[in-house]
């Protein structure tokens, strides 16, 4: 089960939006981020925990989607009267990280679609930049697992957030699915996109002057893909 705004040694402020959502706080999953926190980790370990903590977010992403009563006949003959997803999801992967969330969805949604959004930072206003993106046709129809590791300042996400809403997908279909967030980041996106729920595993102290999460993991797609 979710815990929303629950109390714990990571960072909870108490202006948390209601639209953020928690893993619950055990002592495995905090074994989990210190293994990945870990500078001394090898690339091998930190693909293995990482994994871990995907799939977690990602079955706790899928909590967040509406049901609808749905009656079935099992093998003995009795009728069960059970529910079924609304509607069709997809997900979008912010790269080039977002990417090494992908596996994760696939391992619990059979044959799911999923789409890529890739933003840049632009030189000369320094403004996120979205520069290139290849959707569902019909995403307008589904509900999206937006995925991105880290989120620091949240442009990026809002960024992202904005073309799918340029794609015709309701502010309240998206669930934007997070390892680690900031304060900062969590304020800026939600205040942005209130009925966009957020489903992160942990909540950090803040940014630094380089706009670095503290004490984060570092780059997350520099562990990931580079050995």
């Amino acid at each position: 089960m979710v815990v929303q705004n629950s109390p714990s040694s990571q960072a909870t402020p108490a202006s948390l939006p209601p639209s953020v959502f928690t893993l619950p706080q055990t002592a495995q999953l905090e074994a989990l981020y210190t293994i990945i926190r870990d500078k001394e980790t090898s690339r091998g370990d930190f693909l293995f925990y990482s994994d871990r903590i995907i799939r977690l977010l990602v079955e706790e992403g899928l909590n967040h989607l509406p049901v609808v009563p749905k009656t079935v006949v099992t093998p003995t003959g009795a009728t069960y009267e059970g529910v079924g997803f609304e509607g069709k999801i997809c997900g979008v992967s912010i790269l080039r990280a977002g990417e090494a969330m992908e596996a994760g969805l696939r391992e619990v949604c059979r044959s799911v679609r999923i789409g890529k959004i890739l933003i840049q930072r632009d030189e000369e206003t320094a403004q996120p930049k979205l520069f290139y993106s290849k959707l569902p046709q019909d995403i307008e129809k589904r509900y999206v697992l937006l995925l991105d590791p880290m989120l620091a300042t949240g442009g990026s996400a809002i960024k992202a957030v904005e073309v799918l809403k340029e794609h015709n997908v309701p502010e309240d279909r998206i669930i934007f699915v997070n390892l680690i967030a900031s304060p900062e980041g969590l304020k800026n996106f939600c205040a942005k996109f209130p009925q966009t729920r957020v489903i992160t595993g942990w909540i950090d102290q803040g940014l630094n002057e380089k706009a670095y999460i503290i004490p984060g993991l570092g780059d997350f797609g520099e562990r990931r893909y580079c050995s």
